[in-house]
């Protein structure tokens, strides 16, 4: 028992497993939001914690938004240092860098000091996991849970006196000198145009990696602009940054969690007009579809240097000779702000509205959209139980 909301099961329990449970489950469709500076998912180690505390501590929602930006910005400045090298040798920066974003979120909600959160980052390094390898399974969610867990525990150890070395970080046999080559350090700042990593993030509308979201929206875009589809496929080529090759290239998907690393079958998906926005597309019966199998084998992706990794070019021969080209870049962030808000409402009640019904999701955006104001997040947590 215990005093903090496990999302959407009407039970509580104790912060660390809240925040386990609450972190794995919010990655386990991959629709959660990305930041191109930690190179992973920075929500969901970094919320599990601060609403794990925030209702544990009674805490205002001020207090839990502070800290959620300051768990996203420990994250992505950490992230940014190391660079592409930790990514690329298989590392899940997500369950790795999170369980750092994790700590931060964890260190502002109890208070810590300078020396504290040394401690409490140094204790989190040794807890830091998550490889690449076992995308596409349940295990890859859990990096997610146990990030947001590991965090929580790092920086109450560290309350409580517990030691680390306190430059593990940058110093000899640390977790950049062992798991992140390539390593830049640089200054614990704000970006240097001024603003905070959160306002960089980008939200999903695809229900898989978002690495295959540049694809998806130039193939979309062809479709729209010609009207083709899948029956007119004679070849594909997708262009993309040389990483997605072992990231999101599950070559013969046969279950729909693979398909969400299939950038071929994404693609596949997508000439055939499928609703890659619904999680039910996802579901095995598409993985091991004939036309989708057979899709697949004219579809090739091809590495590009040049390319960051979500950019993405598509050239489209079809039947009648015809050779359609779209490229797309999914790494800009939203310019508009209340386009943005309404896509990510209409989002939210998409998925929620058939779990738990119009009233309570309407409860929950609209605790969501004041929470600045709160006095304390429980109006929030009683509603998402």
């Amino acid at each position: 028992s215990g005093k903090c909301t496990i999302v959407g099961r009407g039970a509580k329990t104790i912060a660390s497993h809240a925040a386990l449970i609450n972190g794995s489950t919010s990655h386990a469709l991959d629709y959660d939001d990305v930041n191109r500076r930690l190179h992973g998912h920075p929500t969901v180690t970094v919320a599990p914690v601060v609403l794990a505390l925030g209702e544990h501590m009674g805490a205002s929602g001020r207090t839990v938004l502070d800290a959620f930006v300051v768990g996203t910005e420990v994250a992505c400045l950490i992230g940014s240092m190391a660079g592409n090298g930790h990514y690329a040798a298989g590392f899940h920066a997500t369950g790795t860098i999170g369980t750092f974003g994790a700590t931060g979120a964890a260190a502002k909600m109890l208070g810590l000091d300078s020396e504290q959160t040394r401690h409490a980052l140094g204790i989190a390094a040794s807890q830091a996991a998550g490889l690449k390898s076992n995308f596409g399974t349940m295990t890859k969610p859990l990096h997610a849970g146990k990030a947001a867990m590991n965090g929580l525990m790092a920086a109450r150890l560290a309350a409580r006196g517990f030691t680390s070395n306190d430059s593990i970080i940058e110093g000899p046999q640390g977790i950049a000198d062992v798991m992140m080559p390539g390593f830049t350090s640089g200054p614990a700042t704000p970006h240097p145009k001024g603003y905070y990593s959160v306002e960089q993030t980008l939200f999903k509308y695809h229900a898989a990696c978002y690495l295959t979201h540049a694809s998806i929206e130039a193939i979309n875009a062809l479709r729209s602009e010609h009207d083709v589809g899948l029956d007119e496929l004679k070849s594909m080529t997708l262009f993309g940054n040389p990483g997605h090759a072992t990231v999101c290239n599950i070559p013969n998907p046969k279950t729909g969690l693979e398909v969400k690393f299939s950038i071929r079958h994404c693609a596949a998906m997508a000439l055939d007009g499928a609703d890659t926005s619904a999680l039910e597309t996802f579901n095995d019966a598409n993985a091991n579809a004939a036309k989708y199998d057979e899709a697949r084998s004219k579809i090739t992706f091809e590495p590009v240097e040049s390319m960051h990794s979500m950019e993405g070019r598509v050239a489209i021969e079809l039947a009648d000779g015809r050779v359609l080209e779209q490229s797309y870049d999914a790494s800009i962030p939203a310019q508009d702000l209340n386009e943005q808000a309404a896509k990510l409402t209409a989002k939210f009640q998409s998925l929620c509205h058939p779990a738990i019904g119009a009233e309570r999701s309407n409860m929950i955006h609209q605790q969501v959209m004041n929470l600045e104001s709160a006095d304390s997040i429980d109006a929030l947590m009683k509603a998402a139980q």
